[in-house]
């Protein structure tokens, strides 16, 4: 009896681990967003992780103040592509570029394409900046931190700002420049537009201490 018993046991839990396998969500049905390690603590509340096959949440953040901090961090990069130019307010194409820039990262790095791309924001995030000040008819820069949420959306965008003036004049398509910018960015390569921006925003920021 009790031998059967351990093996209906056995037999339920195999059954619940493969209905958790089955249940697990991932981005375009191939990315995971699990052990996803956040490195900057300062901005784990700020890029959110949460698992979903498309990334359009129909702009549901925008009816709540700083909601926008609970949009998966894929479609607020999706959002950023859609900025004014060609592609201004074609979401579906937004999301096919990002798409297509995914698969050639994952084809040129071997990793997790989600995982380059929050490291690209931590590493393209800048922790200072300047803001003007008018004291007697005289106007000067004051240094300043910069709150997490407005260093998320600095990074995400100048990522795409760099992927938008790389593929200008240029016969390669967006979704290889984002690609290339990401990797980049992920490394802490200086040839990333994201990176040098944050470096002298911050450069800058120092000088005006």
């Amino acid at each position: 009896m009790e031998e059967s018993r351990n093996q209906c046991g056995d037999i339920l839990s195999q059954k619940q681990e493969v209905k958790k396998e089955e249940k697990e969500v991932k981005l375009f049905g191939k990315w995971s967003f699990k052990d996803i390690e956040m490195r900057d603590l300062g901005l784990k509340r700020y890029i959110s992780l949460k698992p979903v096959v498309v990334p359009h949440s129909m702009g549901r953040h925008e009816h709540k103040r700083f909601h926008k901090a609970n949009v998966n961090i894929v479609e607020r990069l999706i959002n950023n592509v859609m900025r004014p130019g060609k592609n201004a307010g074609k979401k579906a194409k937004a999301i096919n570029i990002v798409k297509h820039a995914f698969e050639i990262i994952h084809l040129r790095t071997g990793r997790n394409p989600i995982e380059v791309l929050v490291r690209a924001v931590e590493n393209s995030a800048p922790c200072e900046d300047t803001t003007r000040l008018s004291y007697g008819g005289i106007v000067y820069h004051l240094s300043v931190d910069v709150s997490p949420l407005r260093r998320v959306d600095l990074a995400l965008r100048h990522l795409c700002e760099g992927a938008r003036q790389a593929s200008m004049h240029n016969p390669r398509s967006i979704a290889e420049c984002l690609a290339e910018e990401l990797i980049l960015a992920s490394n802490h390569d200086m040839k990333s537009y994201g990176v040098s921006k944050r470096h002298e925003m911050e450069r800058i920021a120092q000088a005006s201490r």
